[in-house]
């Protein structure tokens, strides 16, 4: 069965393609079109056909589109409830006009393909597909929670067999998901896109909020929540974009991201009482909270949780082909990583490198070589392999620094015009992490928890350290990541530290790097001292 699914509904545009139950390719639109989220300007800001990605995915393993036995689309407008309080009801019947016409949409996009082989998979249980049937193992219980789907903004229920038992949802307009964008826009940041600072800048708040907060974001004995809008002018005013911060700022942060880790563990408690599963799944966008994440692992019931890589919207094209798999017979293979979008041949990136006119090297041993550097204190840009399938760089398409200098914090954020509070992360051996990292599972090889860095280390690797005392770290496998595995080695043996820093490969506004162009258009126009793409070098001249 070849099963293409498809994303194009609220944000994040992407396709990914399933063959015989396991996973070939996945990519986001926005590495192909240059668009961060696939945002254009209203009112096509959210609709954004994945038309390059898919045509990708089906090119990587050469099919056509009249190859497809199915095409998921992650979304079912039969099922949005036009009267929902706080739903704009003009807003909403284009949205699900789009998605009607979708079929024909994508006959148009990929010639060849029979519109009646497009289904529409409902947006949750399409997030469910995405961590349920891509996970690591069998049985499982599944909480997914973003800001909205069709008509409801979050799932919980377990996999038995490949199948799911929907137990608990919550309607709209309750959605912890929206409640923090909320937050996120009251902040002056940009809404269902930044919320990842929101979570950055609490660290620096105190939940003296807490309390009052606790009245309007609660969990309930069904497995469901409240969680309506609320207005937030009454803890902390509203700050435009670029203003100065006030710690009321922060305070109020902390305070939504302390009761939405509380919410979350009751919701956690309710569905292992359900279910008696030892393992938890998580996706939505949600689930992308590495903080709150953490906290449900030490806290709450579960022994094991794994949450999908592309947790946010992305995903459900993932989730969508898993999903229709499954329904046709297909058993899922479990994900085999994070790395499902384009690569490059070396003499693909050796044509790029010419055509740009660029001196560059080969070197005997590139992993000595950017070692070599880190530990000269230069910043690399580093492009290998495929890229990364969600918002996290994992090694692929990262920007790279020594850890132990408090200032590549700021070199770095400069880089990619960041604001200051924004913390990067440490790429570590796995078998090492432990003397340098305690709280928080290992492995962990996608960034999506975080580890309190061992006291004895903080003063050794400051640039990784946030204000709070933690890191999200990624340990790399040296069986799943034999390059960047040696360039770690190669790094501890200069320095005597078994880290460097890993942010990724992209400047502020931008999508994170894809080709090798990206590459070099980022290199050009940022100060980064050296750029491995491939098995070449180039150095910025002195």
């Amino acid at each position: 069965m070849r099963i293409l699914g498809i994303n194009a509904v609220f944000h994040d545009p992407a396709a990914a393609l399933v063959v015989d139950g396991r996973v070939v390719a996945a990519a986001e639109e926005e590495r192909f079109s240059r668009r961060k989220h696939g945002k254009r300007p209203v009112p096509f800001a959210t609709w954004e056909l994945p038309e390059q990605a898919a045509r990708w995915c089906l090119a990587e393993a050469g099919l056509e589109p009249a190859d497809l036995d199915a095409v998921g689309y992650s979304y079912d407008p039969d099922l949005v409830d036009h009267d929902l309080d706080g739903v704009d009801p003009g807003w909403e019947e284009l949205r699900t006009t789009y998605a009607r016409r979708a079929p024909n949409f994508l006959k148009t996009a990929l010639p060849g393909l029979d519109p009646g082989k497009v289904r529409f998979v409902r947006h949750h249980v399409a997030h469910a597909a995405s961590s349920g049937l891509a996970a690591p193992f069998g049985d499982a219980a599944v909480l997914v929670a973003d800001g909205r789907g069709e008509a409801t903004s979050y799932l919980a229920g377990e996999y038995r067999d490949g199948k799911l038992a929907e137990l608990a949802a919550q309607r709209l307009p309750h959605s912890l998901g929206l409640r923090y964008e909320d937050l996120t826009e009251h902040l002056g940041f940009a809404r269902s896109s930044d919320e990842y600072k929101v979570m950055a800048l609490a660290s620096y708040g105190k939940p003296r909020f807490r309390d009052e907060l606790s009245e309007v974001l609660a969990a309930l004995p069904d497995g469901g929540f409240l969680a309506a809008p609320v207005d937030l002018t009454r803890f902390a005013p509203r700050r435009e974009p670029g203003a100065d911060f006030r710690p009321e700022h922060a305070d109020l942060a902390a305070s939504v991201q302390q009761r939405l880790e509380e919410v979350l563990l009751d919701l956690l408690r309710w569905l292992h009482a359900q279910t008696g599963q030892p393992r938890l799944t998580m996706a939505g966008g949600i689930a992308l909270n590495c903080v709150a994440n953490t906290r449900l692992l030490a806290e709450g019931p579960f022994d094991e949780i794994w949450v999908q890589p592309a947790a946010g919207d992305a995903g459900t094209a993932l989730g969508a082909a898993l999903h229709l798999a499954a329904e046709l017979g297909e058993p899922a293979a479990p994900m085999p990583g994070a790395d499902l979008g384009r690569g490059f041949t070396d003499a693909e990136i050796q044509q790029a490198l010419e055509t740009a006119r660029l001196p560059y090297d080969r070197p005997d041993d590139l992993a000595a070589t950017v070692a070599q550097a880190l530990a000269d204190d230069e910043i690399v840009a580093w492009f290998q392999g495929r890229a990364e399938f969600g918002p996290r760089a994992l090694g692929h398409r990262s920007l790279l620094a020594h850890p132990g200098h408090r200032r590549n914090l700021e070199r770095l954020n400069d880089v990619k015009g960041r604001e200051q509070f924004r913390p990067v992360a440490p790429m570590v051996l796995a078998g090492r992490a432990r003397e340098l990292f305690e709280r928080g599972p290992v492995p962990s090889p996608h960034m999506l928890f975080v580890h309190d860095v061992r006291p004895e280390w903080r003063d050794r690797i400051p640039a990784v350290t946030h204000v709070d005392g933690t890191a999200r770290i990624q340990t790399v496998d040296p069986a799943d990541e034999p390059l960047v595995a040696r360039m770690l080695d190669e790094f501890a043996a200069r320095t005597g530290i078994p880290v460097v820093v890993n942010t990724s490969l992209n400047t502020a506004g931008r999508p994170m790097v894809d080709s090798p162009r990206d590459a070099l258009e980022c290199f050009g126009s940022s100060p980064i001292d050296l750029l491995a793409i491939g098995p070449f070098v180039v150095r910025r001249p002195a």
